[in-house]
């Protein structure tokens, strides 16, 4: 990886010398040099010497000093993506025997066995075939980099693979590294912010990439690698003991919480577009195995069920059936799937002969599945059918599950319009065309394309019944089927959350769709504004003791209760690794069954490639069929007791040291003032608002990603950590914590973000940024907490400095640190202009120079923390 980076980093170095000069690339290297020793060596005349080269440069240098880092970020993940896509390649060629992956229990396989050891086969069959991972992918304005820049990357990508295979010194090798240059160009050149905010439609095509790229073929891949694991030789050659076991959700084109940009037309655009993209895929996936089947009838008979079908297109389509048995003469099971390619293209379509969902195609196809078997075929049967099997199985003709999402105010004030009788707004106009699209998109793609209604900042069970109110209101007696799902987003709400839920179950709406469920519930638990509201510690401990309360009330009433995670990919709104999460979870809130929301740069981290999407989905499902296991359960469960008044120390006294801080007054406009908040909002990043009103006066109108994102770019980070030291401290025995951490996996958890998130800040820098507020008191406040959630975070992972357990990650921070330095002090130079500069006509030129500059480096620091909202 250090051979690339240093590659990657001398092509950049070439380009930058071809398009901008030696001037250019010496200034670039200067500021680098600095931002090095001044990192290295810890001394204030290194960093003030860095700091007086950034503020140097020319306005327009700065600028493409900014974009030179920012590119050099984008070279250094690429590298660093690739390297791990290098590690996972070289796993999967091992023997089970040379490296046991097959065994580890953070593969399914490994932890089916070792539920095995603890269950016993038929249970841990039964959990199996129950196992459910549900990630939902959101439109949230988190994803720094244009589409046209991630694009290029991607090709970036393929050239390294490329470079990686070809022979030192060959021409192979030359032509790669000849490419590279070119897309590094490319690269270099591209404008690195976006002219104008994605419309929603937009959002929903950058989505679909994923899918198209990776996401289609990858998932029954993973399937059949578990199935391999699990199954060794006989995987393949017969029925698979692999449920479908992922479904994608969406709330691209279905999230109108706070974004007036999303309507009902949107929303029915949303899913004809996913439809339109899955249905291409199974065409294409059908026709190529279809060809493939080039299967003699003499030898692989078809059956009477795969004849009738034939028999039936052939009736209906004489001439087209003409033409496939002049092309595959004597090859039954090719003529009929290739006709099934037809039917689904026709479907696409919307003509008469295609299917009138996905139910029929999956009966066919495991029609001629049977078939094969019979006729003794079992490697046809189980191989590439099967895996078009799955791909139905997990994305229907949908694709993705279309969620819908609302605020409760907006239900409240909508139902009062109309139950006054008089004239009604645009708005409930709105609401109301919302049930009308949920309805139409339920009548052409099946139940599983839309129908999960998320109720926002749920506080009173009426909340939810006012939802199935609007629907009746909307179609009468034709109000589409309706899972409405509570989201308990703040503190308050959390706590009320069994008794909003006991009252709610009560209602004949819910009653009669968990009856004809199953007794299923689902309850959404929201991270970020938790978080925000009373801090990281006490939303974290908040949330804890709110599954467990959900839990324990569902398991006494029969419910089989989904918990939906609304998670970021920031440590300040839940982010960090899903499966150490998963099992710190508590008992029975997990059960086989995780859904959570993945956003922004976090989408395209997880899953726009496939090898890390395929290890990345194995190892949360591992995590999730784990969770249930009786040593996980007990483990957390007895922790949970043990450590209780533990718990209750650090949520009293992290909850007294944030109010200390949020509730201070003037905190709101000085937040804005030290941070660039209110510049971020000037991103093109996405179609939603960054605030829920005007005026940055109060905390409550500011959406919890540009919360995350401006402590982030500012380089404190506080809203993963703040409240850690004054907890931990308040507890006091450091032998006391250092057992819990080691035996309370939500402390450990807890713990080992934080390392990772304070990490990345750093206290000089962050100086820097505090002072533009003129208030030393918080500014105080900050830094004061930093240097004790530090020394305590410290001591209790061990060693002399942060993330010493964790030498790899603590190596790449230290790698990238310094770059980020750069960056950080270039955004600070355009901070500074900007906050001391007197009011100017808006859209000056020396005030948009400045504002250009920030936005540049806003971009670069994103890349080099990898990481936002």
């Amino acid at each position: 990886m250090r051979s690339d980076v240093r590659m990657l980093g001398q092509l950049l170095g070439q380009v930058l010398r071809e398009a901008g000069g030696d001037d250019l690339f010496e200034d670039v290297e200067r500021l680098r040099l600095a931002t090095i020793q001044a990192y290295e060596d810890h001394s204030s005349d290194a960093f003030e010497r860095a700091a007086a080269i950034a503020e140097s440069f020319t306005i327009a240098r700065a600028d493409e000093v900014a974009r030179a880092f920012t590119c050099y970020f984008h070279l250094v993940n690429l590298a660093e993506e690739h390297q791990r896509v290098r590690v996972l390649r070289e796993r999967a060629g091992q023997a089970p025997s040379t490296g046991s992956r097959a065994q580890a229990t953070d593969t399914v396989a490994g932890a089916y066995a070792r539920l095995r050891e603890e269950v016993g086969d038929d249970e841990a069959r039964r959990r199996l075939d129950g196992l459910r991972f549900h990630p939902v992918f959101t439109a949230h304005p988190t994803e720094a980099r244009r589409r046209a820049v991630s694009s290029s990357i991607r090709r970036l990508s393929e050239l390294l693979t490329q470079h990686d295979a070809a022979s030192a010194g060959g021409s192979e090798e030359h032509r790669a590294r000849r490419r590279m240059l070119e897309e590094i160009d490319t690269l270099w050149r591209t404008a690195p912010l976006r002219a104008q905010k994605p419309s929603p439609t937009d959002e929903v095509r950058t989505v679909m990439g994923v899918f198209d790229e990776t996401l289609f073929t990858t998932v029954p891949h993973v399937y059949r690698r578990i199935d391999d694991a699990l199954r060794g030789e006989e995987s393949g050659a017969s029925t698979p003991v692999v449920p479908a076991f992922v479904r994608i959700g969406s709330w691209v084109g279905g999230d109108r919480d706070g974004n007036p940009f999303v309507t009902a037309a949107v929303t029915r655009e949303a899913s004809q577009i996913a439809s339109d993209h899955v249905l291409r895929g199974l065409e294409r996936a059908l026709d190529r195995i279809g060809r493939t089947l080039t299967l003699a009838a003499d030898d692989t008979p078809p059956s009477t069920e795969v004849t009738a079908l034939w028999e039936r297109f052939a009736a209906a389509e004489p001439a087209v059936a003409d033409e496939l048995a002049a092309r595959s003469p004597d090859e039954p099971h090719r003529r009929v799937v290739l006709v099934m390619a037809r039917r689904v293209a026709a479907t696409r379509r919307g003509d008469d002969e295609g299917y009138a969902g996905p139910e029929e195609l999956l009966a066919e196809l495991r029609a001629v599945q049977s078939s094969l078997v019979a006729a003794g075929a079992r490697r046809h049967a189980f191989g590439g059918v099967q895996h078009l099997i799955w791909q139905v199985e997990t994305y229907g003709f949908h694709l993705t599950e279309l969620e819908v999402r609302q605020h409760s105010q907006v239900h409240a004030k909508a139902l009062a319009e109309l139950e006054a009788g008089g004239a009604i707004s645009t708005q409930t106009e709105e609401v109301l065309e919302v049930f009308r699209a949920i309805a139409d998109i339920q009548r052409d793609r099946g139940l599983r394309a839309a129908g999960r209604y998320v109720v926002s900042f749920t506080q009173a069970a009426s909340d939810l019944a006012n939802v199935h109110r609007l629907a009746r209101h909307a179609l009468g007696d034709d109000a589409p089927v309706l899972d409405v799902v509570p989201l308990f987003e703040t503190f308050a709400d959390l706590q009320a959350a069994p008794e909003i839920l006991a009252e709610a179950v009560t209602f004949p709406e819910f009653r009669e769709r968990m009856a004809a469920t199953g007794n299923r519930l689902e309850v959404m638990l929201g991270y970020s504004d938790s978080s925000k509201d009373v801090g990281p510690v006490a939303a974290n401990l908040a949330l804890y003791t709110a599954q467990e309360k959900i839990a324990r009330w569902a398991q006494e009433s029969g419910i089989e209760l989904t918990l939906f995670h609304g998670r970021g990919g920031a440590l300040g709104r839940g982010g960090g690794p899903a499966n150490s999460a998963i099992l710190a979870q508590p008992p029975h809130s997990v059960d086989g069954r995780f859904k959570l929301t993945e956003q922004g740069e976090v989408i395209f981290a997880r899953y726009g490639e496939p090898a890390i999407a395929m290890r990345h989905i194995d190892q949360v499902a591992a995590a999730t069929l784990l969770a249930s296991s009786p040593t996980v359960e007990e483990r957390t469960s007895r922790a949970a007791a043990r450590y209780a008044d533990v718990a209750a120390t650090m949520d009293a006294a992290s909850r007294e040291r944030f109010f200390a801080l949020v509730k201070a007054d003037g905190f709101a406009p000085w937040f804005a003032t030290v941070t660039p908040m209110e510049e971020i909002g000037l991103l093109a990043l996405g179609s939603r608002p960054a605030r829920r009103g005007l005026s940055v006066e109060s905390l409550e109108d500011l959406r919890a990603i540009p919360w995350v994102f401006a402590w982030t770019q500012a380089r404190i980070n506080l809203a993963g950590w703040f409240g850690l030291g004054t907890a931990l401290e308040a507890v006091g025995d450091e032998e006391l914590l250092a057992e819990a951490y080691r035996e309370w996996p939500l402390l450990r958890t807890m713990v080992d973000n934080v390392a990772m998130s304070l990490a990345k800040t750093d206290e000089r820098i962050a100086r820097q940024y505090l002072a533009l507020g003129d208030r030393d008191d918080l500014a105080t406040l900050v830094l004061d907490e930093l240097a004790l959630t530090r020394r305590w975070v410290i001591r209790l992972t061990g060693g002399e400095d942060l993330l010493k357990n964790k030498p790899v990650l603590q190596r790449a921070v230290q790698l990238r640190s310094p770059y980020v330095d750069a960056l950080s002090l270039l955004q600070l130079r355009a901070l500074r202009a900007l906050r001391s500069a007197p009011e100017q006509p808006e859209g000056s030129g020396a005030d948009a120079e400045q504002q250009r500059l920030l936005l540049l480096s806003v971009s670069g620091v994103a890349a080099g923390l990898q990481n936002t909202g």
